[in-house]
Order: C-alpha cells, then sequence, then structure tokens
C-alpha cells in the first residue's frame, strides 16, 4: 500500500469511526482517555463534510467539549494530546498527535453547531453558550496499525 493510499484509508476511517479517543494529560501526570463525538463521521454529521474539505493534507479535527469540564483545564495546562480513531474488527486504527487549540471565533462555533447539542449546553442552547468550547487539532503525526503493519508519517499544516 502506497503514502497516498494509506493516507486514503485512514481518512475514510476518521469519517467512518462512531467514536474518537481523546488522551490527555491530567494535573497529576497520568493520562486521561476519554471517547468524544467525531465531528469528522459524515453520516453522523453530514453537515460538517464541508468543513474538512481541504484538510485531506493535514487531517484536521475539531471537538467539542463543556468550558466548565476538568478536560478544558487539562488541555489548557497541556495542549499535547493524541486523538485514536479505530475500528476493531479490521484491525485498523489511526492515533494523531499534537497540540490542541481552543477556537474562540463565534463563525467558526457556530459553523461547527449541531442540532441537538443543546443538550449539552443547556445555558442558551446555542453556539454562544459559555459552556461550549470548541477545540481544533492540526496533528503532526499520525501513526497506526493497518493490514497487520504498522504505519507512520508526518503531517503539516
Amino acid at each position: 500500500m502506497t503514502e497516498g493510499e494509506l493516507r486514503a484509508a485512514c481518512l475514510e476511517l476518521m469519517a467512518t469511526a462512531p467514536a474518537v479517543y481523546l488522551t490527555a494529560m491530567g494535573a497529576d501526570g497520568y493520562p486521561r482517555i476519554r471517547a468524544m463525538l467525531n465531528l469528522r463521521n459524515r453520516s453522523h454529521y453530514p453537515d460538517h463534510v464541508h468543513l474538512y474539505e481541504g484538510h485531506a493534507e493535514d487531517f484536521m479535527v475539531y471537538l467539542a467539549t463543556n468550558t466548565g469540564s476538568p478536560k478544558r483545564r487539562e488541555l489548557e495546562a497541556d495542549p499535547r494530546i493524541g486523538l485514536y480513531y479505530c475500528t476493531p474488527e479490521e484491525f485498523f486504527g489511526l492515533s494523531l498527535i499534537g497540540d490542541i487549540e481552543i477556537v474562540d471565533d463565534a463563525g467558526v462555533k457556530q459553523a461547527v453547531w449541531a442540532n441537538g447539542w443543546e443538550r449539552y449546553y443547556p445555558t442558551t442552547g446555542r453556539a454562544d453558550d459559555p459552556d461550549y468550547t470548541l477545540l481544533r487539532l492540526y496533528p503532526i503525526r499520525a501513526q497506526g496499525w493497518r493490514n497487520g503493519r504498522a504505519f507512520a508519517f508526518h503531517l503539516t499544516r
């Protein structure tokens, strides 16, 4: 499999995996792993597909969380994270690493907002909810396992 074919397979995994797992460092220095909504999943978030156009080379990812969550504080203290996508039945896993950033741009936050998120952000039930934090990752490295082989490649923004 060429690197181009591998990258295409990784992008397809990102577009179909039911969840993405976020690893961040806790205040005690131990990692915390959480399942997150996979906003790149095109069947769960069809209105988000356009957000990822033009990001086939950099694998950019958006994540949403609560402003008051411990996760937000952990990410502010140490923005180095890992994301993991997988389809266990295919023995295919993709790990992305890099520095997460908090997105404050109201237009971007509105563009990423999804119907149904009112239950997570009930203060206003809209993209301007003070408890809605949008995160973005431009990963620097991808690695994983596919077809019985380990792989790794660098990503550039």
